[in-house]
């Protein structure tokens, strides 16, 4: 039997050993086991410490992009919901990973290569410990419930077919 090509690729960032960072390991891991079969048939999950140009490059077309991460700029605790081209064009003053190279800087370089973005959406929690260790900070523990929601809900969205009218989802 051959399954479906996957419609919706989700980068999970972070790193598991560096606090808050974490984030979107956790919520991932909670989040797969309760979507239907055959949605989660239609997921690809891609683990990236931090988001590479190259995460977004390769995405085929038809296929949707969500990028889940821990960002600083927002109240730790915080749920940020952003379509990627959005985010791509957001000033500093924006959510940021707490990764080196700005996520605004690693969406314009991948929309340069591909000539656009993939469609998608940018779901992030606002961290506040990014020290060693699995220790999660308390802000952060009392908002994954929402980030875990969000994430979801963004996986259910992008899962829908895109009208012809108005180019985006139902």
């Amino acid at each position: 039997m051959t399954l479906a090509a996957p419609t919706i690729r989700v980068l999970v960032c972070g790193s598991a050993d560096r606090g808050d960072d974490g984030a979107a390991l956790c919520a991932v891991a909670h989040i797969l086991p309760r979507l239907d079969p055959a949605l989660r048939q239609r997921v690809e999950v891609r683990r990236c410490e931090q988001l590479d140009a190259a995460d977004l490059i390769d995405v085929a077309d038809g296929e949707a992009c969500l990028v889940l991460d821990t960002v600083v700029g927002v109240e730790p605790g915080t749920v940020v919901r952003i379509p990627l081209d959005e985010l791509a064009r957001l000033e500093a003053a924006g959510p940021r990973s707490s990764h080196a190279l700005p996520i605004s800087q690693v969406l314009g370089i991948a929309e340069a290569v591909r000539g656009q973005l993939p469609r998608g959406l940018f779901v992030g929690i606002g961290g506040k410990w990014f020290g060693f260790g699995e220790t999660r900070s308390r802000a952060l523990r009392d908002g994954m419930a929402a980030f875990e929601a969000a994430a979801e809900q963004a996986i259910q969205e992008l899962s829908q077919p895109i009208t012809a009218e108005s180019g985006s989802t139902p």
